[in-house]
C-alpha cells in the first residue's frame, strides 16, 4: 500500500496541468501627501524617523515647494488641505512627519505662508 502510494505521489506532476508562470504585478503605491491636515508633528530626531509616515524637506522657496502650507493656531481650525497645527506633543498628533536637511531623501516639501488662501497641495 505505500508502495501505490508513493507511485502515485511520484506520477501525480505528471498529469496535472502545469500553472502558467507569470511575472508579478507590478504595483505603484501613490504616496497622497496632499490629504495632511489637522495636527501635525514635525519629528526631527533619526531615532524615530520610522514613526512618520512622511519624510519632508522644509523649503524656503515658494516656487519649488510642493505643499504651500498655512499654519493654524487653533486645531479646530485646521481642517482643510495643506492647513496644519503644529502639536508639540507626538501623542496628539493626526500626523506624524520626519524632517530632513536633504532634499533628495524627502517624499515632498513644504513651504510655511502667512495666508490661509494661498495653502495648497501641488502634486
Amino acid at each position: 500500500m505505500q508502495l501505490l502510494f508513493t507511485l502515485w505521489l511520484a506520477l501525480m506532476p505528471l498529469y496535472t496541468s502545469p500553472v502558467p508562470v507569470t511575472a508579478p504585478a507590478k504595483t505603484t503605491v501613490a504616496k497622497d501627501y496632499c490629504n495632511i491636515y489637522g495636527s501635525v508633528y514635525l519629528e526631527r530626531d533619526p531615532k524615530y524617523k520610522r514613526d512618520a509616515s512622511f519624510t519632508v524637506f522644509l523649503n524656503e522657496d515658494e516656487a519649488f515647494a510642493n505643499m504651500i502650507v498655512y499654519r493654524e493656531n487653533n486645531k479646530l481650525f485646521a481642517d482643510a488641505t495643506a492647513v496644519w497645527y503644529l502639536t508639540p506633543s507626538k501623542a496628539f498628533a493626526d500626523h506624524i512627519l520626519y524632517v530632513t536637511d536633504n532634499r533628495n531623501l524627502a517624499d515632498f516639501t513644504v513651504h510655511y505662508t502667512d495666508v490661509r488662501s494661498f495653502a495648497t497641495c501641488r502634486e
